[in-house]
């Protein structure tokens, strides 16, 4: 989109550097590489990286004028604007972006579930033949917000789906504030960042301003802080979720059974139609009641979304399953790792049908003091759901002891290269290997190193 230069001034509270060089109207861009001749450059920073250093190439590059917090990497004589903090200003042009876009906006968060969340209801309401747009990837923070809400075309009449993460209490606030999303889905509440927010208390607190700050809210039947909270919410929610679980009285929901969906609107009227999914794992039934909730206060009718559910797939690094030869399969779920997210995947891979099962876990992250009573807890399901445990990361210790005290079979590894090296001396015909962990133990190592394509 681009903006008024007086509009913009006002949003970001800017003063100027050569006001008469500046041109009427900003597209605001935040990458030298790909900047287009003509575009503002704005500066931002990052732990590793400080735009302001590429000021001078992006009017190289043929920049109209730059977005600074800093005057002084602005040459003399070159067009600026000079604000407070470049990120906040970043936001601040998204919100501008938001007040001229026609469509709806549906934001996406919870600590486990967001990205495949976003793509289900994505392809769901593309299948139902409702236009949409959703943020990439996994760009959920400030900048990626921002880089998407000013992404928007003015008067842009879509569907606009934001992923929302956090990394520090109360980090979604910005964003509800810049996105005001008419419908919040938050997929659960569950302990993924508790060694950087240290409790529950203020996780849920982080997660709730998504909910809270929507018209309406689509809240999971199973996740016990929304069940707390969803009376302080000003209109009733939707509520989602898998195999009979029921709403509150008089609450509109959709429930996702094996072969069906149902619905109920807020009147009491009900609908039920057949559902074919082609992905496993109850957790992503349960993304896909989450996003099915989501089309139908879209507008989309739950025919059409049923119909359209057929045609779904997992995002890249869930649950991939991938022949490697002699009847083994390699299951890689290791986009990202939490308590909750590790115990779903251990459930799923409890029914694959193997000759063995060997769950190779790399541990997870960012659970606090309690991560050695979490990966204990996730050794003894593993025992219970694999044959073998291969147990790496920091915690392998607690994994193993809990692989143990059910009586499994564990094996601790030191390194991604001492796994496969097991792996290849041990694995036979028929077998099923996952790969589960936090992207930090960069499990795709031992899949490339197995042979598994998409890895390279």
């Amino acid at each position: 989109m681009r903006f008024d230069l007086g509009a913009a001034i006002e949003a970001t509270g800017a003063r100027t550097l050569a006001p008469e060089l500046l041109p009427d109207a900003l597209k605001v861009q935040t990458d030298t590489r790909s900047l287009e001749r003509g575009a503002a450059f704005l500066a931002l920073r990052g732990e590793r990286f400080d735009g302001h250093a590429y000021v001078a190439e992006a009017f190289a590059r043929g920049a109209a004028c730059a977005i600074v917090d800093d005057p002084q990497s602005v040459a003399a004589g070159r067009p600026a604007l000079v604000v407070a903090d470049t990120l906040a200003a970043y936001l601040a042009l998204g919100t501008l972006a938001r007040r001229s876009f026609d469509g709806q906006v549906v934001g996406i968060t919870g600590s486990t579930g967001k990205t495949t969340t976003k793509q289900f209801l994505l392809g769901l309401l593309r299948g139902a033949g409702i236009t949409c747009t959703a943020t990439p990837e996994n760009e959920n923070n400030e900048v990626g917000v921002a880089k998407f809400l000013c992404g928007l075309e003015r008067g842009d009449p879509r569907v606009a789906i934001i992923e929302m993460g956090a990394r520090k209490h109360r980090d979604i606030d910005v964003l509800v504030a810049a996105a005001r999303p008419e419908i919040g889905v938050l997929t659960n509440v569950g302990e993924a960042h508790l060694e950087i927010m240290g409790t529950r208390e203020r996780i849920a607190e982080t997660k709730w301003a998504l909910p809270a700050g929507s018209r309406r809210a689509v809240l999971s039947l199973a996740d016990d802080a929304s069940r707390e909270r969803a009376p302080s919410l000003a209109a009733a929610p939707m509520w989602f979720g898998i195999d009979g679980e029921q709403p509150p009285h008089v609450h509109a929901a959709v429930v996702v059974e094996p072969d069906s969906v149902w619905s109920i609107d807020g009147d009491g009227a009900t609908e039920t139609h057949r559902l074919r999914i082609a992905f496993p794992g109850d957790h992503n039934r349960r993304n896909l009641a989450a996003a099915f909730a989501a089309g139908v206060l879209c507008g989309a009718a739950p025919r059409d979304l049923a119909e359209a559910a057929e045609a779904l797939a997992l995002p890249p690094g869930r649950y991939e399953v991938l022949e490697l030869g002699d009847g083994v399969r390699l299951v890689f779920d290791a986009y990202n790792a939490s308590l909750s997210g590790t115990l779903a995947t251990l459930a799923t891979f409890g029914h694959e049908e193997a000759s063995r099962r060997i769950a190779v876990l790399g541990g997870m992250a960012e659970l606090g003091d309690d991560a050695p009573a979490m990966h204990e807890k996730v050794g003894e399901i593993a025992a219970k759901r694999a044959h073998v445990v291969l147990a790496g990361g920091r915690f392998a210790r607690d994994t193993a002891r809990g692989v143990e005290g059910e009586g499994g079979v564990v094996v601790r590894y030191a390194s991604n290269d001492d796994a496969t090296v097991w792996l290849r001396a041990n694995v036979r015909p028929g077998d099923a290997i996952l790969l589960k962990g936090s992207r930090r133990y960069k499990m795709e190592e031992i899949a490339r190193a197995l042979g598994a394509e998409g890895f390279a």
